[in-house]
């Protein structure tokens, strides 16, 4: 056995022993008053050892990129990312003893850099979001890296059928629930790959569960599921970080999705904040979006006389955030003003009253 053979037998049971260290995600449920005989749960990814669902993603991503021997002892995994899945990347690189470079935009939030620098990564900051593809790809040809690229790979490098993916961890926490097979799964898009794994697990699985992509307004994936314009781009990025996209990308699968929602950013944000009064801890702005979507999904449910469960992705936590979402100060300065939009929610909840209709929808 060759001496990178070796080194790439030792780095998968390096990460395959972190694996076996770590135990799974919580299952966590929301009441819903207003909307009586429908049943919420939130999969808690924030619980993951780097704080969020990239964990996953990160894991898949290194030993794919290990068995198709792309990976070298010594040399630097370069990542395009908006902080999450960079996070988590600095963290399997750290284990393995690789340099990590993370090319995100310049308004990532700085407990996310300071994360990934406290796992010894380095992040290389772009003032325009649509470049971190192309500085990625710059980057690892001039330090004979590899650029891992979560965009292309993330719904190929997942095995979708088990192993321990979300969508078998969901079913299994559900068997004892009053509704154990879920009426519909919710989850915003980074990448696509999640969204790739639901959508395809219960296929395989024949499940009659459906699976609702809850998008971000500076995001083109809505609009593409509509369209079926591959070509569409954004000159922007999303204000909802680790969601939305401002071009397609190749692990966004359109067809394993049963309906899609684009929910206006200062809405999730306002979701954001009601759910983590309802939880007593900080949640990211993409949980936020989730909740929207499950709120969604749950009034269709209640309009056509139907029972069931929902669950929803909870991405990340709040912390990474206690200097943009959480700060009064940063929000008054990007103009938004959350109070009305949170009555707006909680009379959702609590009431099953309807949403702002600013929410775009498509197949529900």
């Amino acid at each position: 056995m060759n001496d990178h053979r070796q080194w790439a037998r030792e780095a998968i049971r390096i990460i395959e022993a972190d694996f076996q260290r770590s135990a799974d995600t919580h299952l966590i449920p929301l009441s819903l008053p207003g909307l009586p005989g429908i049943e919420l749960y939130f999969k808690d990814e924030s619980s993951h050892p780097t704080g969020s669902l990239k964990h996953r993603l990160a894991r898949s991503l290194f030993l794919y990129a290990l068995c198709n021997g792309w990976l070298k002892p010594g040399a630097p995994v370069i990542e395009a990312s908006s902080g999450s899945t960079a996070i988590s990347e600095a963290y399997f690189a750290r284990l393995l003893g690789l340099p990590f470079i993370a090319v995100m935009p310049a308004s990532t939030s700085r407990e996310k850099i300071a994360q990934i620098a406290f796992y010894g990564g380095q992040s290389h900051l772009v003032d325009d979001p649509t470049q971190i593809y192309a500085e990625s790809e710059r980057l690892a040809r001039e330090h004979d890296g590899h650029f891992i690229d979560q965009f292309t790979y993330a719904e190929r490098a997942t095995d979708w059928r088990a192993n321990n993916n979300i969508a078998e961890s969901i079913f299994q926490q559900m068997r004892f629930e009053r509704h154990p097979e879920p009426s519909w799964l919710i989850s915003s898009p980074g990448t696509g790959g999640t969204t790739a794994t639901l959508g395809r697990y219960v296929r395989y699985r024949q499940h009659g569960t459906r699976v609702l992509c809850a998008d971000a307004e500076r995001s083109v994936f809505f609009d593409y599921y509509r369209s079926g314009d591959a070509n569409l781009r954004m000159d922007c990025g999303s204000r909802i970080e680790g969601i939305g996209r401002p071009r397609v990308e190749a692990s966004f699968l359109p067809k394993v999705i049963d309906a899609m929602v684009k929910v206006p950013d200062a809405l999730s944000l306002a979701a954001m904040h009601y759910l983590a009064e309802r939880l007593g801890r900080r949640v990211g702005g993409s949980s936020g979006t989730n909740l929207i979507g499950a709120l969604i999904a749950a009034k269709q449910m209640m309009e056509a006389g139907e029972s069931g469960s929902i669950v929803a992705i909870l991405c990340d936590g709040g912390e990474r955030y206690a200097t943009t979402y959480y700060d009064p100060a940063w929000l008054k300065a990007q103009g938004y003003e959350l109070s009305g939009l949170m009555a707006a929610v909680a009379a959702s909840v609590e009431r099953g009253d309807a949403l702002p209709e600013s929410v775009l929808r498509a197949n529900i």
